[in-house]
């Protein structure tokens, strides 16, 4: 009963989110305040963790590949869409969920505890308009662009760290990267962030929003955002995968 309750306040949040702000101003403000905190505060992790992301794909595959007799230039083909189609995004978002997920509902907690909602409910503001859509917008708009930069330093890593180690020349690697391109892949990517930067970002919301207690159970609720947006998005990637592919 419980699980059908949270379910019920979640899809009541969404709805009460779209409403029409009555300051735009202060609602494109909030906007990229949060695009800030997410995109810029979250670049360098992202970059980080594709570079090796895309280094450790590369090597493995020249390892399996140089005992059998498959063109060494392959490597570059299945660093390119494993890049584009699942890791980029999903080991993006997973750890944005992490990050981002965390955050959002420690502050939305912290206000909660602090009564600072209560406050902003009893002037007759619409909290989830104002507190909880800019922050849904701005990770649904920033994310994406996230991914991109990881699939592209994804596949710049993969070329370094086979080319520095000497297994790939650096123009077969290349003549992998441009074969068998699906232009479909790069829409399947961002098709992909948008779903789960909407999820990663609603879920932390509501855990946020309506957490009840003090510092313990602001704990709990960053806890249960990161878990859950984390399932979401493994569920999510596999009904993506069965629909669209």
């Amino acid at each position: 009963m419980k699980a059908l309750h949270d379910i019920g306040r979640y899809f009541i949040m969404l709805r009460n989110m779209i409403a029409i702000p009555e300051k735009w101003g202060m609602y494109w403000k909030e906007c990229l305040r949060q695009m800030n905190n997410i995109g810029v505060g979250s670049l360098t992790i992202i970059a980080l963790i594709s570079v090796f992301l895309g280094a450790v794909t590369s090597i493995q595959f020249s390892y399996q590949l140089s005992t059998s007799f498959v063109p060494l230039y392959y490597i570059g083909y299945i660093v390119r869409d494993m890049m584009l189609i699942e890791l980029a995004p999903t080991f993006s978002c997973l750890i944005l969920a992490g990050k981002v997920g965390s955050n959002i509902a420690s502050e939305l907690g912290s206000m909660r505890s602090t009564e600072q909602i209560d406050a902003l409910e009893i002037m007759g503001v619409n909290t989830v308009s104002y507190l909880v859509a800019p922050k849904v917008f701005a990770a649904v708009f920033i994310i994406p662009f996230l991914v991109i930069i990881s699939a592209f330093l994804g596949i710049i890593g993969g070329l370094v760290a086979v080319t520095a180690s000497g297994k790939v020349p650096s123009e077969v690697f290349y003549r992998g990267l441009g074969m068998w391109f699906e232009p479909f892949n790069v829409s399947l990517m961002l098709i992909k962030g948008i779903v789960f930067s909407f999820l990663l970002s609603s879920v932390a919301c509501f855990q946020g929003f309506y957490v009840k207690g003090g510092a313990l159970e602001i704990g709990a609720a960053s806890t249960r955002a990161v878990v859950n947006s984390s399932i979401l998005i493994l569920i999510a990637d596999y009904i993506i995968a069965v629909v669209l592919l």
